[in-house]
């Protein structure tokens, strides 16, 4: 069963006001077996509002409408409905008369626009609102030839949450043929997002009762897979099965396959071996430690290591030869190998890492340009070296020669 959320109210059109309230009703109607197909933000115009709950009723079953009930002129989501649904709005008078016993209680005068937030759809439940003054509104209709629910609740989020979960979920479980949502998360390192489709796509695709995302960030792929089935058991035995699938041919470009992140399955086989990491950076200025040390209880096997920027510290801490330095450049293979041996035995640890770059945008010649980056991972017998360019800004190099080097350091250990 597909749904829509329309958050309504033009500051969220604004840079300066987020919708925040759709997350959470997301997550609700995805509790209960329902998916959302569309999300819409719409300012406060009377045609754009009709408009889209027009549309929102004529696509999915389930429509929450957030916001624009308040007493103000711009509050028009009860006019709105009522056109777009073609039913009547009428004032309510016992809802009135709680609107000025609540007034009164809080020593607070009644103004007249007040009374518009007691306008009742014809057929609607009255939701009640402790927390505010606005009530909601429920809507259980056959519209056209197919069956309907619509919600009307208030914006603010103290209210609308508390109302959602007292009158909305229970009304809709009761509604509703009872289905179960499952999902996986599969993240995979280092590959595009074109080329990880090219490869999945053939068996995402056979399973037309899952949904399958995929969601490109700096330096991996999110795959987000989605199903629902009448059963718990039916709906996580489609998930599992495409998971699988899509593991078999991605292989070791899968880090996680529960929405971990890099630095916590790092941490976790680092942990799992009783090995220990140090790290020596300069162009990432510290990336790598700090995205370790984000994960609490990291100190058990990440034990530290040094910001190397300058040639001078390159040596002090790492024990770099300046010979070697003077040789071969700050920027180069030999260098980022003996910074990861270098730190690794300073600080005693298992495995040590070097990174070394030109982040840019200066700093680059046509030998070695802007985007070149040396990353090493050594453990004392073997020390390993990748050379990579990375295209784009500073922020931009600096995360993909981060994640480099953690996706480095999990494949040392797999």
């Amino acid at each position: 069963m597909n749904s829509e959320i329309i958050a309504i109210g033009s500051e969220l059109l604004s840079p300066y006001r987020q919708d925040t309230n759709s997350l959470f009703v997301t997550e609700r109607l995805n509790q209960l077996g329902v998916t959302v197909a569309f999300k819409t933000i719409v300012g406060d115009r009377p045609k754009h509002l009709v408009d889209a709950i027009r549309n929102a009723i004529a696509r999915t079953d389930v429509v929450v409408i957030m916001g624009g009930l308040g007493p103000t002129e711009d509050d028009l989501t009860r006019e709105a409905v009522a056109e777009a649904m073609q039913i009547g709005l009428k004032r309510d008078p016992e809802l009135i008369a709680q609107l000025y016993a609540r007034m009164a209680a809080r020593r607070l005068t009644m103004t007249r626009n007040n009374e518009k937030q007691a306008d009742v759809l014809d057929g609607a439940v009255i939701l009640a609102n402790p927390r505010g003054s606005a009530p909601g509104q429920w809507l259980d209709v056959v519209f056209g030839k197919h069956r309907k629910l619509v919600m009307m609740v208030p914006g603010p989020p103290s209210e609308l949450k508390p109302m959602f979960d007292e009158e909305c979920v229970p009304r809709l479980r009761e509604a509703l043929p009872q289905r179960y949502i499952a999902t996986r998360v599969l993240k995979a390192a280092l590959i595009g997002e074109s080329a990880a489709d090219a490869r999945i796509a053939p068996i995402y695709t056979q399973f037309a009762d899952v949904e399958t995302t995929i969601l490109a960030h700096l330096g991996d792929i999110q795959l987000n897979l989605l199903c629902s089935k009448p059963t718990l058991a039916e709906a996580q035995a489609r998930v599992d099965e495409l998971a699988s699938r899509i593991e078999e041919e991605l292989d070791d470009l899968i880090y996680s396959s529960q929405g971990e992140s890099l630095e916590q399955i790092v941490l976790f086989y680092l942990e799992m071996q009783g090995a220990t990491l140090s790290v020596a950076e300069s162009c990432t200025g510290g990336m790598v430690a700090e995205r370790l040390t984000s994960i609490s209880g990291s100190s058990r096997s990440f034990v530290g290591g040094a910001v190397v920027y300058s040639n001078e510290l390159k040596t002090e801490f790492a024990d770099v030869s300046p010979v070697l330095i003077e040789r071969h450049g700050a920027v180069s293979r030999e260098v980022a190998a003996a910074l990861a041996e270098g730190i690794r035995v300073r600080c005693d640890t298992t495995l040590g890492v070097g990174v070394t770059g030109i982040a840019g945008p200066s700093g680059g010649s046509e030998e070695k340009p802007v985007g070149l980056v040396y990353l090493s991972v050594s453990d004392g017998k073997k020390t390993e070296v990748v050379e990579r360019r990375f295209s784009g800004d500073r922020d931009r190099i600096r995360h993909y020669a981060s994640q480099t080097a953690l996706d480095l350091v999990r494949r040392r250990l797999m």
